[in-house]
């Protein structure tokens, strides 16, 4: 009984540093990670570094084009661009990051007991999941706004709830593969619960395609929240939001285009450095990554010790 080990420090320790290295020897992920810092740093700091009261209208200041007074231009009601970019950024990552906090507690759950239970429970409620999975998620989402009322708490319920079956699908498969593993069945046999089981051993090895799933879920709720508020269903006037600044720009195509880039570039900036960060730790959290990363590190230790010799 006392051989029976499933979690050794060294090991633990060595998988760490090994998915670390790999993460930060991928530079697009790196680069993205820096930026997606900086533009939350800075949507946070909004009401240090903002210019501009982002609602504050200024009729004599409407439409200006970009210039020293107004890095990005001013919209129809005098509004500086820069500083509504800034504020709407606050909105979009907190929606973004609630709704991934508030799917993942509970499509986890769901996903972890379905493939552990499995039978007459798994199908229960992966059926309810694939209720769900009929309908287009931006759609499905739309339509629960359009029922609850235009709000931004709305959109923040709505998103989550469209994206419970997609962690749920992804930790059931996750959990169906690790339940058949040695170190499982050792500690059914050792006489563990099912919770611990389920918390120790098998959400501890399921974590890796979690983690992936958060930062497609993370990119996928700001493109969501802009596409719902770009409909008037999320933040209302004048509460600045990504998506809404751009209903109202597309309104001033020809003669104020500038109004557009604001909002465009910080969507396209954020969603594209989540993507990267999460593709990076996709490749991190790889095992096979690592088994590459041990052989490059071994044959340069090896490389070096065999220097000297042939030096001698």
């Amino acid at each position: 009984m006392s051989a029976v080990t499933f979690a050794p420090p060294e090991r633990s320790n060595s998988a760490l540093s090994l998915a670390s290295g790999q993460f930060l020897g991928n530079r697009a992920a790196l680069v993205s990670f820096v930026c997606f810092v900086l533009i939350t740093v800075a949507c946070l700091a909004a009401p240090l570094i903002a210019p501009y009261d982002p609602v504050a209208i200024s009729l004599s200041d409407k439409l200006q084009a970009p210039g020293m007074a107004h890095w990005l231009g001013t919209d129809y009601f005098g509004r500086d661009v820069l500083s509504r970019v800034l504020y709407g950024g606050r909105v979009s990552l907190m929606v973004a990051l609630l709704v991934v906090v508030a799917s993942t507690l509970v499509g986890v759950p769901i996903g972890l007991l379905a493939g552990f239970a499995g039978g007459r429970v798994d199908n229960a409620l992966m059926r309810i999941m694939d209720a769900f999975l009929t309908f287009p998620p931006l759609l499905l989402a739309v339509a629960i706004v359009g029922v609850l009322g235009p709000s931004i708490e709305n959109v923040m319920l709505a998103l989550a709830l469209v994206r419970v079956p997609v962690f749920a699908r992804i930790v059931r498969s996750s959990t169906l593969s690790i339940r058949e593993e040695t170190y499982v069945k050792a500690a059914r046999v050792l006489g563990s619960g099912w919770v611990r089981i389920l918390v120790t051993h098998v959400l501890r090895n399921a974590i890796a395609p979690i983690v992936v799933q958060i930062t497609i879920v993370f990119a996928g709720a700001i493109v969501s929240e802009a596409s719902i508020s770009f409909l008037g269903l999320g933040a209302q006037p004048p509460s600045p939001s990504w998506g809404r600044d751009l209903n109202e720009a597309r309104r001033f195509l020809e003669d104020a285009p500038w109004l557009l880039f604001g909002p465009s570039i910080a969507i396209l900036v954020s969603v594209l450095s989540v993507n990267f960060i999460g593709d990076g730790l996709r490749d991190a959290l790889d095992p096979r990554a690592w088994q590459t990363l041990r052989r490059a590190t071994a044959r340069g230790s090896a490389a070096q010790g065999a220097t000297p010799g042939r030096s001698q």
